[in-house]
């Protein structure tokens, strides 16, 4: 498979945007060749295009599944495994966002609850748990709030967003009314 310089610019980019995502450039630029594809691809077909070992694609393959976001396709009388991207991309979003929390938030709020238990012991630690306080209940706002997007359809999800500026629009004016009165 030849990649054309456009399709080329988007699976290198992909790998420059997987290592922010939490997997390698590599593993990045995998699921990009995936995401653009009609088609699944074999091992073979990745490696060929884009020019790493077959080992570097079956651990990038593993990785991706672990992620829950790719599948495996057979064939009739083939026996190649083929992979294409597991769902829609907004399906893909959402599970990246929920592999991040469980990599990320969650031990952060298990480490922040932890140090919330226990009473401070001087004046620096009671400081510093008032800060902690405000993270884990920032962190639990975002969390609640991302597990009711997380349980809306693709064109509520969307209609949502596109609100998102006229929401904040509509908030300013009603701080400037009760200013004014």
């Amino acid at each position: 498979m030849m990649m054309t310089p456009k399709i080329e610019s988007f699976v290198m980019h992909c790998g420059e945007m997987g290592s922010k995502w939490g997997f390698n450039r590599t593993v990045g630029q995998m699921y990009g060749l995936l995401i653009i594809n009609e088609q699944a691809l074999s091992a073979i077909e990745i490696s060929e295009t884009l020019n790493i070992s077959r080992g570097n694609v079956s651990m990038g393959i593993k990785e991706l599944q672990s992620w829950r976001l790719v599948q495996v396709q057979h064939k009739p009388k083939d026996r190649k495994e083929y992979y294409l991207p597991a769902g829609s991309i907004w399906e893909m979003a959402i599970r990246v966002f929920e592999e991040r929390q469980k990599r990320e938030v969650d031990p952060t709020l298990s480490l922040l609850r932890d140090n919330l238990l226990n009473e401070p012991a001087n004046e620096q630690e009671q400081f510093a748990q008032g800060k902690m306080r405000e993270i884990h209940d920032l962190l639990e706002t975002i969390t609640h709030w991302a597990g009711e997007l997380q349980t809306m359809n693709p064109d509520k999800l969307n209609t949502l967003m596109k609100l998102g500026a006229g929401v904040s629009k509509i908030i300013d004016m009603k701080d400037r009314f009760l200013k004014s009165g």
